[in-house]
């Protein structure tokens, strides 16, 4: 098993950071991360809310307007309708390998040869509905 090496900053480290961000030597918490060479991309902002240091922290406000909402709500919506879509179509693609390789096996086919020559006769084949030679 792999060793993992811990890195512990001490109080006067954290502090000196923390003090950078109010002088302003950094524009936010992630330009210090790097500045510092510190780790985890959220360290310097534990710290910032460990010293009350919150307002430090940029934040991300957005405007939206009510179409943009529900165009958003109705975008999540179809996603989420598409990937159970995708989950059917899956489970269905599952369920005819398995028929076709019971069938296979019953009838005492090799189930590769049994794609290999059939598979593609069956993809290039139109197909037609109703009763064939009507006119």
């Amino acid at each position: 098993m792999e060793s993992r090496n811990y890195i512990r900053y001490t109080e006067a480290f954290k502090q000196q950071v923390v003090a950078d961000l109010e002088a302003g030597k950094y524009k936010g918490p992630q330009e210090a991360t790097k500045a510092y060479q510190i780790r985890g991309s959220g360290t310097v902002v534990r710290w910032l809310r460990r010293y009350g240091k919150m307002d430090l922290v940029p934040r991300q406000v957005t405007i939206s307007t009510v179409e943009q909402k529900d165009e958003l709500k109705g975008l999540k919506e179809r996603v989420r309708r598409l990937e159970g879509a995708l989950a059917d179509a899956h489970m269905k693609g599952l369920l005819e390998e398995s028929y076709l390789e019971i069938a296979c096996e019953r009838l005492g086919i090799d189930l590769a040869e049994f794609k290999k020559k059939h598979v593609t006769e069956l993809s290039s084949e139109p197909k037609t509905k109703g009763k064939e030679g009507r006119l």
